[in-house]
């Protein structure tokens, strides 16, 4: 990644929160095949800790925090992590309100966030977001007769818009030379809630679509078309009941969805973990934020041979210093092992996610251990 810094930034398919205890933490599934190297090379003695650590959030990050926790509470078992999939805007503002430790969110702390107070963190303290998941959005379909799509930015801008009203019309048709495309109302399923998969979503259409979409990017789907749906699951079943419908989604909920190629360039490119942390590498980190937030400036217009630039990075956000010392210990020693590279392989293999390169890596971890 280039470390200069540039202009501001302003799961699976079930519900509920993920709750997991210190005694199913020791399931080796769980475990992801963690060694106890993350608590080695942080000096953090995790059999000293315990209490409870709640997170709220993205629930694009649904299956990696799952495999997170368990993973750290076989090692800490003192410790219990609760992650409720709430959805990014939701996280946020638990996390601001003190109702949430820490907060996963597709979408960086907006300037105006950042001018406020956070009610857990100590005061004149601030909040940074540490990037701790990276993952590409699928275009996912679910259309009579085709299994091989292919869209670009301007098309699916038509569609999601409510312009391109059917999948036989001329501007797919033309993207997909010798598919027969249905002669079928297109039915378009996007988030309900204030999602930040609708800020990446948005933000790549925004600067690849031009006047086909026409709205600024936006955690709050801008069109009113279609049918909605609240965070990842929900999209996920809503799609699995619809016919000849479209949608955006995190990979890690698209399941056995099709998924559309994307032109990048001249290139219809298959999704893939690897294109999406092949972009975020080439993209550089914010300025004008707090020296250890490392909210990331994706580089939307990436063509390079294989780039996925529908790529969304996760991050957790947190007190760079809590009131509760306590509770500062116990997000610290969680968060330093999430960017540790066992815990990243873990959620890699488990949620189809990219693991951070080893300098985000270094930069992330870095970063938690500035926390206090």
């Amino acid at each position: 990644m280039n470390i200069k810094r540039i202009g501001s930034v302003a799961a699976i398919a079930i519900a509920g929160a993920v709750v997991l205890s210190s005694c199913a933490a020791n399931e080796d599934a769980g475990n992801g095949g963690n060694s106890s190297s993350p608590a080695a090379s942080s000096g953090v003695d995790y059999s000293s800790l315990s209490g409870t650590l709640t997170g709220s959030g993205s629930s694009a990050q649904q299956t990696a925090e799952a495999t997170w926790a368990a993973g750290f509470q076989g090692q800490a078992s003192g410790v219990t992590v609760n992650y409720s999939p709430d959805g990014s805007g939701a996280g946020r503002e638990n996390f601001i309100s003190g109702a949430a430790d820490f907060a996963g969110s597709d979408a960086a702390l907006s300037e105006d966030e950042l001018g406020g107070t956070f009610k857990g963190c100590a005061a004149d303290s601030k909040a940074i977001d540490i990037p701790v998941y990276i993952s590409p959005i699928a275009i996912a379909y679910k259309v009579d007769g085709v299994s091989d799509l292919t869209l670009d930015a301007k098309s699916i801008a038509g569609i999601f818009s409510g312009k391109i009203k059917k999948w036989n019309d001329s501007e797919i048709a033309s993207l997909n030379d010798g598919v027969k495309l249905p002669d079928a109302d297109i039915t378009v399923v996007h988030r309900s809630d204030d999602s930040g998969t609708t800020q990446n979503f948005s933000e790549y259409l925004s600067e690849n679509a031009g006047d086909a979409w026409g709205k600024e990017p936006s955690q709050t789907f801008p069109f009113q078309v279609g049918d909605a749906a609240a965070k990842t699951s929900g999209v996920a079943s809503a799609m699995q009941g619809a016919s000849n419908a479209i949608t955006y989604i995190d990979d890690s909920g698209a399941g056995d969805l099709d998924k559309a190629k994307l032109m990048v360039g001249d290139k219809a490119t298959e999704i893939s973990a690897e294109g999406a942390a092949k972009v975020v590498a080439d993209s550089d980190v914010a300025s004008g934020r707090e020296d250890n937030d490392l909210a990331i400036q994706i580089d939307r217009k990436d063509t390079a041979d294989g780039a996925w630039p529908l790529v969304l990075v996760s991050y957790a956000i947190a007190c760079q210093e809590y009131k509760d010392s306590a509770k500062a210990d116990l997000v610290k020693a969680f968060l330093g092992y999430v960017v540790s590279a066992d815990a990243q392989k873990a959620a890699a293999t488990e949620a189809k996610s990219a693991a951070l390169s080893s300098d985000l890596a270094d930069k992330a971890a870095a970063a938690v251990k500035t926390i206090k």
